[in-house]
């Protein structure tokens, strides 16, 4: 038996594409969505969709434990990161891809060479971020090296591609990545940046659990 998704749940999907699109973090056909609407299935966005300009014929349904797609779409090329994520994270709801212009800069050099608390934003809502090296777009080695990173961080760098978030909805999802992007900002563009002081990093990520 397929699974029919509500219309409601369609429109949030849809606006939370553009919503991401409207920050700045998408350009044209880059970055992709997921979003767990059941126990059993996940929406993700087609491939080679524009988030920002995304219909709702362009929204695949994926049953989470297999991938397989019941609605006839063809999702995302990453989605076997995307549900594997979920799979891994079931207190998270939401995975994003995107490629913000500072974060992705940082992520096509040598992401580990950057202290990224500068701002109290980063150990907050973000924390450490995985850094995985270029693995082809699409593969099951990328797949592999995203589920094992986002296991543990909620950030991932992945080098000349771009950046992998999550969160508990899609604002929580957006909400880091906007964060990362700021950070990068900050780093490539002020002068004399420091970060924060090494004492100050534990209460703030506390601060975030709370």
């Amino acid at each position: 038996m397929g699974f029919e998704i509500g219309v409601e749940e369609l429109s949030l999907f849809v606006r939370a594409c553009h919503k991401t699109a409207g920050y700045g973090l998408l350009q044209c056909s880059s970055g992709n969505m997921s979003w767990r609407v059941s126990q059993e299935h996940a929406l993700l966005t087609v491939s080679r969709s524009w988030l920002g300009e995304l219909r709702e014929d362009q929204v695949a349904v994926c049953r989470i434990t297999d991938g397989r797609c019941v609605n006839g779409r063809t999702p995302t090329v990453e989605s076997v990161f995307h549900l594997g994520v979920l799979r891994s994270r079931p207190e998270l709801n939401v995975v994003l891809h995107f490629q913000s212009p500072w974060a992705t800069a940082i992520a096509c050099g040598r992401p580990e060479d950057y202290d990224f608390n500068v701002i109290i934003e980063t150990p907050v809502y973000i924390g450490e971020p995985a850094i995985i090296e270029y693995l082809m777009p699409g593969s099951p080695a990328l797949a592999e090296a995203v589920i094992v990173a986002m296991q543990d961080h909620d950030m991932a760098s992945l080098k000349n591609h771009g950046l992998v978030t999550v969160g508990r909805d899609f604002n929580d999802a957006i909400q880091k990545a906007a964060f990362f992007e700021l950070t990068c900002q900050i780093l490539l563009c002020g002068r004399d940046i420091r970060p924060l002081p090494p004492e100050a990093l534990e209460p703030l990520r506390q601060a975030g659990k709370a």
